[in-house]
């Protein structure tokens, strides 16, 4: 930069001029820094960066200080914290007092000739032929010094011949005067966010314990229905919540795992104590290592001072890990430990913490397929998996859709103060759909259609299925959204069936192909099982397909002319074909060599 300059200005700018540049151009690069939207520690290093290109100097430290005037945070150009902080902590204790104390800045022009560094492991380090002068300034919050921003220069280098030490001196007041105001704004937004956050697990655990359930008096907080189904996880959750024991929640997305979850909680001998929640799937390895476990001051950038983890904060109540299923094999071995002993460490830290923490984990992912493949680790499956509950899909109990709706639209009503309500006919089209996507579907259909809804009740022709503008629905046809528990069964929704049947032109009987009852067209929503049989060759037991023990002369030419339909307008993709017919892709070319259909390719 002072090269550039040079180059712009001329040989004939003066030293006074050419410095007070230099100033000018380096505050303005600084405030830049100082704008930006980044945490306190990568500002002040990226300012120490900065700062470094203007003025020739060995060292640069900023120190923020505590109200005791120990250092709370330090950082250090190009340093990690701990290197920085142990640089500071070589600096005289006098010299940073009477920064401190007369909330002037000092200049030292040799360090090895003044008292103030007399024993200084500083003066040890340096050189015979350097001359190291030292600055410090100090960084005020209006009337308190809240830091000090120090450097040390080799007088002697050429580059540092143009400069005098009250140049560096002002221009190091002014960097101070705008990293101060800085300081203070980012603590007043920390405390900030610290006391939202506390609102807002105070407004949480008030919403918890208020009944919003079904029409049983006993009923917890949240779950709403009336169902053989629910009624029937309800009182294992019951039974349940009276031990310690893992619980891993098993159910397709929008189930509800987290207020069964929370159930168990509130219905357990702990629930004076913490219920904490974790989704592991929405942070990466690093910073999951952390939330989980806590990390010590200084453990990695931007560590300012000791913090808890989910397991410390939990200790005595309830661990939630939800989607369990998504967390990487190497985090896997480490949550095993914690799981299997109770005890940990924070990260950076060397001492073991033990605590009493029961895990309530959850997945919608078909966790015994991923052991088989080596996805997931078997120890830990079975660590998590002590007592295993399985939470219905919507499509299982729909008596409890008129509750769960009247719920919605309550809510929505109270929260757009409104009036709405559903008629007969209404309640008859959701209890009609299959709702793949369970609860949460559910919920963002009431709310779409109360908020498009044109009169004080909504009716029948108020729902986007009803005018072919049901996205969800397209969502579906070409995924099937249950889960397998390792059993072979595929789910597809009845509905998504039916569209595909009407827009491959296919009649939607129900006739069979090569031995397996294609769905009707009109019927309610129901699952597709495909189970496997066994056979024995060779005294070997294998699986095997209903395919092959079809009669011969089961499956006519109407068969294979409609298999062949399928196939064509899926582009004789048997994948495809295989979904549009609620079967295997095994079966599907089972059924092709059966009946000796000869595959285009394209």
């Amino acid at each position: 930069m002072r090269e550039l300059l040079s180059a712009e200005r001329g040989p004939e700018l003066s030293r006074k001029a050419y410095n007070a540049d230099i100033a000018l151009y380096g505050v303005y690069e600084i405030s830049k820094l100082l704008a930006q939207p980044e945490r306190l520690e990568v500002t002040l290093g990226q300012v120490l960066n900065v700062l470094s290109s203007f003025l020739d100097m060995r060292h640069a430290l900023i120190a923020l200080l505590n109200g005791q005037g120990a250092p709370d945070a330090v950082v250090g150009a190009g340093w990690r914290e701990d290197t920085a902080r142990r640089y500071f902590e070589a600096l005289p204790e006098k010299a940073i007092g009477r920064i401190v104390v007369t909330q002037m800045p000092i200049v030292v022009e040799n360090i090895v000739e003044d008292p103030l560094f007399e024993g200084s492991q500083l003066c040890a380090e340096i050189k015979g032929d350097e001359t190291v002068a030292f600055i410090g300034v100090p960084i005020r919050d209006r009337d308190r010094v809240i830091g000090t921003l120090t450097i040390d220069r080799d007088l002697r280098r050429p580059a540092n011949t143009h400069f005098s030490l009250d140049d560096d001196v002002r221009f190091l007041t002014m960097v101070a005067n705008l990293v101060g105001p800085t300081v203070r704004l980012q603590k007043f937004i920390a405390r900030d966010r610290d006391r939202m956050l506390a609102e807002q697990r105070r407004l949480e655990k008030a919403l918890s314990e208020q009944h919003v359930g079904g029409r049983n008096g006993d009923q917890p907080a949240g779950i709403v229905g009336n169902s053989p189904e629910i009624r029937s996880v309800l009182d294992k959750v019951r039974l349940v919540a009276r031990s310690h024991s893992t619980v891993l929640l098993r159910g397709e997305s929008g189930t509800g795992k987290e207020l069964f979850a929370r159930a168990l909680h509130e219905l357990s001998p702990r629930k004076e104590k913490s219920f904490v929640t974790l989704n592991c799937a929405a942070l990466p390895e690093s910073v999951l290592e952390s939330e989980l476990f806590g990390h010590e001051r200084g453990a990695f950038t931007g560590a300012q001072g000791q913090r808890k983890g989910r397991f410390e904060l939990a200790d005595g109540g309830t661990l939630f890990l939800d989607e369990i299923g998504e967390i990487s094999p190497q985090f896997q071995a480490k949550l095993l430990r914690v799981l299997q002993l109770g005890e940990f460490e924070r990260v950076g830290g060397s001492s073991t913490i033990k605590v009493d923490v029961r895990i309530v984990a959850a997945t919608n992912r078909d966790l015994e397929s991923a052991v088989a493949t080596g996805e997931f680790r078997a120890d830990l499956y079975y660590r998590i998996s002590v007592v295993p509950i399985i939470l219905p899909p919507l499509r299982n109990r729909t008596s409890d859709i008129p509750l769960l709706a009247e719920n919605f639209l309550h809510r929505f009503n109270e929260a757009n103060d409104t009036q709405l309500s559903l008629t007969e006919p209404a309640i008859s089209v959701l209890s009609s759909c299959s709702f793949p996507g369970n609860v949460r579907e559910l919920e963002n259909c009431i709310c779409r259609t109360a908020t498009l809804a044109s009169g004080p009740d909504i009716v029948e022709d108020d729902f986007a299925c009803k005018t072919d503008e049901c996205l969800s629905a397209a969502l579906w046809q070409n995924k099937s959204p249950g889960m397998g528990f390792g059993n072979g069964e595929q789910l597809l929704p009845a509905e998504s069936l039916d569209r595909r049947s009407e827009r491959n032109g296919t009649s939607g009987k129900g006739r069979p192909i090569g031995g397996i009852t294609l769905p009707v067209q009109g019927q309610p929503a129901r699952v597709a099982v495909v189970p496997d049989e066994p056979e024995v060759v060779d005294d070997v037991v294998r699986p095997r397909d209903r395919l092959d023990e079809m009669d011969e002369d089961e499956g006519d030419l109407t068969d294979r002319e409609r298999l062949i339909s399928v196939l064509e307008s899926v582009g004789w993709v048997q994948a495809k074909a295989a979904r549009v017919l609620g079967l295997t892709p095994r079966q599907v070319g089972y059924a092709v060599r059966k009946h000796g259909i000869p595959i285009k390719k394209f």
